[in-house]
C-alpha cells in the first residue's frame, strides 16, 4: 500500500477532486498554503494499493496544469527596505507536487 500526497493549486482542486471520484479513488482534501507564493493550495492524501499508483498519478497529471503568472515579490525583512523596488516577476504555478510513500500499516475504525 502507498500514500500519495498531491499538493495542487486551488484552481485545479475541484477538477481533480471530481476526476478522482469519477475514477473510484477516495481522497482526503486539506487546505494548505505554499511557502514561496504564499498562495492557497489543496493537499490531497490518497491511500492506494501498489498496483494502482500509476492510475492515480495519471488522473493527477491530466487534471493539474502548469500556468504562467505575474507575482510581486514580498519585500525583504532586513534593514534595506528603502532600496527595495518590487517588480512583478513571471513564475510558473500550478501542476502538482506529488509524493508517493510506503504505508507500513493501515487501520480503519
Amino acid at each position: 500500500m502507498k500514500l500519495v500526497i498531491a499538493i495542487v493549486q486551488d484552481k485545479d482542486s475541484n477538477r481533480l477532486s471530481n476526476a478522482l471520484v469519477r475514477e473510484g479513488f477516495r481522497a482526503t482534501k486539506l487546505a494548505s498554503t505554499g511557502g514561496f507564493l504564499r498562495a492557497g493550495n489543496t493537499t490531497f492524501m490518497i491511500g492506494i494499493e501498489d498496483e494502482r499508483v500509476h492510475e492515480v498519478l495519471t488522473v493527477i497529471r491530466s487534471n493539474c496544469k502548469v500556468r504562467d503568472q505575474l507575482v510581486s515579490p514580498v519585500s525583504p525583512m532586513g534593514s534595506t527596505t528603502d532600496a527595495y523596488i518590487p517588480f512583478p516577476v513571471e513564475v510558473q504555478v500550478g501542476g502538482a507536487a506529488v509524493f508517493v510513500v510506503p504505508v507500513e500499516r493501515f487501520e480503519h475504525f
